[in-house]
């Protein structure tokens, strides 16, 4: 039995030996048959993006070839396979930044096609050569604290400078000086025509923060007869389309979840939801190198309920403690809690936003004052943006109607007047734009005692109207687009009139209460006759 016992231990003892660099998650079997890649990832003390000599080499920090993940040494260096289409990148630590292009945009990666992309529409990556002998990443030291905030834009999507224009005047003016952090754009960065993205690129950069940017399936090559060359306009311009950082405590999971194929029956090209083998194994292997106790945010395009082999990712994520996700995609604003009922098996529901997107509907409806369509959500809420904050383990999202003030925070859809006799058949709805099934609403009307509204999952009355008097007033296609029909939403609440108010003008106060305890309050001004 000793004798048995030994020659175990002296295989084991050979095995690990022989895998030689025991930083590697899930080396694929066939590696030894790939290209290594290798290099130094260092402090760029002088800023020339060069690892001179001298200059501190940085041990521990994670290396991806977009499914495994090395660990750099205590000399600085490491080594991982890659293929002739490999888009290799730094996971950005805690305390680091990575260089930025003029455009704001992190370069943390290396893109090894030695053959280039194929022949596309907007273009790929040139033919990028031999593997060079040192691919080195450089980094700079910043301060991130525990508690800061970022800024979540969902599907941006202008379809000419025009519609650059208007997100120019209608968002990025008034963010320029913002204190956050960095920002995201979920998705659907452009619509269709990717020759814009740089375009639309300086426009956001004037805002002065790093700037990452998530897959959408308006930004996918849809001339790309395989998935794997549906991104190439996309990696030329932002990189790989899915990778992880650290900001703070935080760590951050940029997902691409847009499953291109051809479809066997027409021979076009189509997209759904879905992640992949190789980046459900990224997703493996950087969560084994996260602690149990640091939150994870996942960033996607396509809500997580929506996704094929979402099932797979719920089993890495749902024993975690600390975990949320947000996407965009769907061009309205919603609070989703994943339970057992999809197949979720964790001991808490998971925490999904659908972020309220940049251009609304497709920058839809009546031109304002400034030539900018209202482009409201089919919710009834207004297109914007959110402002997601940080401090440590904890988070929480606030809403930012485009062209608004922070206050503008619900609408309230009451009549101008009401006789007395009409007070009990009169119903007030109010509309909560980041409201959700955990809020609290609650209506009185002048110095009447507060009464909780009810939650109610039906149409905004009040986009309904919008929409009907836009579409009577002309069909002029040529001056605007016609709003998308409406759909019942989550964060509506209605309420009828309270009986028995005497003739008068009143303040009708609405308050809300929202999951993190924040409490909002509006108003409106209404009169009662005899």
């Amino acid at each position: 039995m000793q004798r048995n016992l030994i020659l175990v231990v002296t295989l084991v003892m050979l095995l690990v030996m022989g895998l030689g660099i025991s930083a590697v998650r899930s080396q694929p079997r066939d590696a030894a048959d790939r290209e290594l890649m290798q290099g130094v990832v260092f402090h760029d003390q002088n800023g020339n993006e060069a690892f001179d000599a001298g200059e501190p080499v940085l041990s521990g920090i994670r290396v991806s070839n977009g499914r495994d993940i090395v660990e750099t040494d205590t000399e600085g260096r490491y080594s991982v396979p890659v293929t002739d289409d490999t888009v290799a990148f730094v996971i950005k630590p805690r305390g680091w930044r990575t260089p930025l292009s003029d455009d704001m945009l992190p370069r943390f990666y290396y893109i090894h096609k030695p053959a280039g992309s194929p022949e596309l529409r907007f273009g790929g990556v040139a033919p990028t050569g031999p593997l060079p002998d040192s691919v080195d990443f450089p980094l700079y030291p910043q301060e991130e604290p525990e508690q800061f905030h970022a800024l979540l834009f969902g599907d941006t999507q202008p379809r000419d400078q025009r519609e650059i224009d208007f997100i120019a005047h209608d968002v990025v003016e008034d963010l320029i000086g913002t204190d956050a952090s960095f920002g995201v754009t979920l998705g659907d960065v452009v619509f269709d025509d990717l020759s814009i993205f740089e375009s639309l690129n300086r426009t956001i950069a004037l805002i002065g923060i790093p700037w990452y940017n998530v897959m959408g399936n308006h930004d996918i090559n849809y001339d790309a007869r395989l998935r794997e060359h549906a991104n190439e306009t996309f990696e030329r311009i932002y990189g790989p389309s899915y990778y992880s950082f650290d900001y703070g405590p935080v760590h951050f999971l940029v997902l691409d979840d847009i499953k291109w194929y051809i479809d066997d029956g027409t021979g076009e090209g189509r997209y759904r939801g879905g992640f992949g083998p190789d980046q459900l194994e990224f997703i493996r292997n950087d969560l084994a190198l996260i602690p149990d106790e640091q939150l994870v945010v996942l960033m996607m395009h396509i809500p997580l309920v929506d996704v094929d082999d979402r099932h797979d990712l719920y089993r890495l994520i749902e024993q975690r403690p600390f975990s949320m996700s947000i996407s965009a995609h769907e061009h309205y604003h919603e609070h989703v809690w994943i339970t057992h009922e999809d197949g979720w098996e964790g001991p808490q529901p998971h925490h999904h936003v659908i972020n309220v997107t940049v251009c609304g509907s497709w920058w839809s409806g009546f031109p304002d004052e400034r030539g900018i369509p209202h482009t409201t959500m089919s919710d009834g809420a207004p297109n914007g943006y959110s402002i997601i904050s940080f401090d440590g383990q904890e988070y929480s999202l606030e809403y930012r109607a485009a062209g608004r003030s922070a206050d503008y925070q619900m609408q309230i859809h009451a009549p101008e007047v009401v006789s007395q006799a009409e007070l009990a058949s009169t119903t007030i709805f109010v509309n909560v734009f980041n409201g959700s099934d955990r809020s609290v609403v609650k209506m009185r009307v002048g110095a009447r005692e507060w009464e909780q509204m009810t939650q109610a999952i039906e149409a905004d009355p009040q986009f309904a109207a919008v929409r009907e008097a836009e579409n009577a007033i002309i069909d002029a296609p040529e001056l605007w687009r016609e709003l998308p029909e409406s759909h019942a939403t989550r964060h509506l609440w209605k309420q009828p009139l309270p009986e028995g108010l005497p003739p008068g003008t009143y303040r009708m106060e609405v308050e809300s209460t929202d999951m993190w305890g924040r409490v909002l309050v509006d108003g409106r001004v209404i009169r009662i006759t005899e």
